[in-house]
């Protein structure tokens, strides 16, 4: 397998060179990493999240690279003049042009940290805010909640006649912060809460997640 790959590279060191395709290859690969930063960050997490290792421990260069000449190299266009380019002129292109994507690997990977950090500085924020003596409606995340009745109110039109006359502000919170902390087991992204209709016209607080495609019905 290390043969095949390490003969698939040198045929495409062997082949790319000319400055007009030299550039073409180069925005053709760049232009794949940006469109293929979900599958980056799929393969960044099956990893664990692990950055450590230098060049050498990327992720998606290598394919991205190899994908991007395969379909050049059907382009019937082409000259025949490419094959004849010197290796040691071809290696310095290649390794120019696996630098420049190392570092798109790299920028993105560290846009995606940068997000999770903020997302867990929002999660804490919101689930301090929780704690405290008065509790904060999730869903506007501005006014204290009120619960009377069974009734979860909140001045910013939420309005939730719950399924337990009992239901208190303790017991809310409770099950607000069980279902964000059991969210948070799997997607270290913040889930959002709204307000929709149920059955028989029964307003319900749901919280959901982009970024996991997940919901849950909290009350």
């Amino acid at each position: 397998m290390a043969e095949g790959s390490g003969s698939r590279r040198r045929s495409l060191y062997k082949l790319v060179g000319s400055p007009p395709w030299k550039e073409a290859f180069r925005q053709g690969c760049l232009e794949r990493m940006r469109k293929s930063r979900d599958r980056l960050l799929n393969k960044y997490r099956q990893a664990g999240g692990n950055m450590s290792g230098g060049p050498q421990n990327t992720f998606l260069v290598q394919e991205v690279m190899e994908e991007e000449w395969n379909v050049l190299q059907s382009v019937e266009s082409w000259p025949e003049a490419l094959a004849q380019l010197e290796e040691p002129l071809d290696l310095a292109v290649l390794e120019e042009i696996q630098q420049e994507l190392i570092d798109q690997e790299q920028s993105i990977i560290s846009e995606y940290e940068r997000s999770l950090q903020f997302d867990e500085e929002c999660l804490s924020v919101m689930l301090a805010e929780w704690e405290a003596n008065s509790l904060i409606c999730p869903v506007c995340t501005k006014y204290n909640l009120r619960i009377a009745s069974g009734v979860v109110m909140c001045q910013c039109g939420l309005y939730i006649p719950s399924h337990s006359p009992e239901m208190t502000e303790q017991k809310f919170r409770a099950c607000l912060e069980d279902s964000v902390n059991e969210h948070g087991a799997h997607c270290p992204h913040t889930p959002a809460f709204s307000v929709t209709e149920g059955t028989e016209e029964k307003s319900s607080l749901l919280m959901s997640c982009l970024a996991c495609d997940t919901w849950a019905v909290i009350l």
